[in-house]
């Protein structure tokens, strides 16, 4: 890796229980976890957490493995099994947060739900990830990020008009869901430190945690009876801000600020515009925004994107291009900020990951570790518990541990 030795993390100390799979809850584990957090990832024995072997394989493994599960430690447990769930238990016994993002009701059936946790950690704060949330009529159906970003909200506005909507690439829904349970997490432990030292359950449905960022969406109906549709590349209601072709490809514009305006149409050879009273607020620029959308593509259409950005960065109005990952990887400033890390994974593959938002001035985060293979920690964490060498190989040869 090319980060240089940093001070302890933020977090260091803090204990967290992982029982989630896949994305939501261990993206959650993975935020506290590179500020230094403790995370025991409890995976079952055999195929371990999906998320191993989900899109791009190497060595058999994801690399979206390998960023999802840096600075984490894996216990493989058979949590169906009763010797498994006592394992479980005094894991969570031990530990400042459980994280999880099963179906609702699971963890009941395992005879875990929060008051028989709290009894013999009454500290513990327990992050609930789910479709739905754990209440309401909709709390026992499946549900995944997909059909968060659908029934948030989201999905409806992705696209163009009169297009069957589009996802917008990666797994939205559940990242968002992780960030709120994440937040939740660190005003619950900020509660339990300053009021009283108890715990509590954070409960994040992802169709919420998408509709939470959805703007004006709601108070736009409810106060009109308007619908926001679809627009494609624009935003609608604010302008100009849209994409625009070039010689050679597309860049952003936003120019949807009263002075910015006025300077790019400067830019575009077009004072006429900037100097019209009818277009000094953005009331007046979205009346006619499909006119002031034509103006700038007539200039930028005719230049490279290369020589738009310049001209457009000198003139301070905010541009910028489309990135693929190449372009992402390749750029200067990424790397000068340590957005591009260079990490190993325990089958000795040299690779470039993301790397840690947000960036703490005086404890910033750090990979402490590569993401493990299934059951590399099992021994140690239950070495931790008090367990002799016997009593694992007992459990192992039931296959209770792995």
């Amino acid at each position: 890796m090319n980060m240089p030795q940093l001070t302890p993390g933020a977090l260091k100390g803090l204990r967290v229980v992982e029982m989630g799979q896949l994305i939501a809850g261990p993206f959650s584990a993975k935020t506290l976890g590179d500020f230094g957090a403790d995370i025991i990832k409890i995976e079952p024995p055999g195929a371990g957490d999906p998320l191993r072997n989900w899109r791009m394989l190497q060595d058999g493994t994801s690399v979206w493995w390998q960023v999802q599960s840096r600075n984490k430690r894996s216990i493989a447990i058979d949590l169906r099994s009763a010797e498994g769930q006592d394992i479980a238990r005094q894991l969570i016994a031990q530990a400042d947060v459980l994280i999880e993002n099963f179906r609702p009701g699971t963890l009941e059936g395992w005879g875990m739900d929060y008051e028989t946790l709290s009894q013999t950690n009454p500290g513990l704060v327990m992050l609930r990830i789910s479709g739905y949330g754990q209440t309401g009529p909709y709390r026992d159906l499946p549900g995944f990020g997909v059909i968060g970003e659908a029934m948030g909200g989201l999905r409806h506005l992705t696209g163009e008009p009169d297009r069957v909507p589009v996802r917008c690439g990666i797994s939205i829904g559940d990242t968002l869901a992780a960030l709120h349970g994440t937040i939740g997490v660190l005003m619950a432990l900020y509660h339990r430190k300053v009021n009283g030292g108890q715990g509590q359950v954070i409960d994040v449905a992802l169709n919420e945690a998408v509709l939470n960022v959805m703007e004006s969406l709601v108070p736009e109906y409810s106060a009109f009876g308007a619908i926001r549709e679809p627009a494609g590349s624009a935003l609608p209601g604010i302008a100009p801000s849209n994409a625009y072709r070039c010689a050679d490809g597309v860049v952003l514009i936003a120019g949807n600020g009263d002075s910015i305006f006025k300077r790019l149409m400067q830019v575009i050879g077009r004072d006429d515009l900037g100097n019209d009273p009818e277009l000094a607020n953005n009331a007046g620029r979205v009346a006619r925004v499909k006119a002031l959308d034509l103006a700038i593509e007539a200039w930028s259409q005719s230049r490279k994107v290369v020589d738009v950005l310049e001209v457009l960065a000198q003139a301070s109005v905010p541009a910028g291009r489309v990135y693929t990952a190449k372009d992402i990887v390749e750029d200067p400033h990424y790397r000068a900020r340590d957005m591009i890390l260079k990490q190993q994974t325990r089958d000795g593959h040299n690779i470039e990951v993301p790397g840690i938002v947000p960036k703490l001035m005086g404890t910033p985060g750090q990979v402490r570790s590569s993401a493990p293979k299934l059951g590399d920690d099992t021994d140690a964490v239950l070495t931790e518990l008090g367990m002799s060498d016997e009593q694992i190989r007992q459990f192992r040869d039931k296959k209770v541990v792995a």
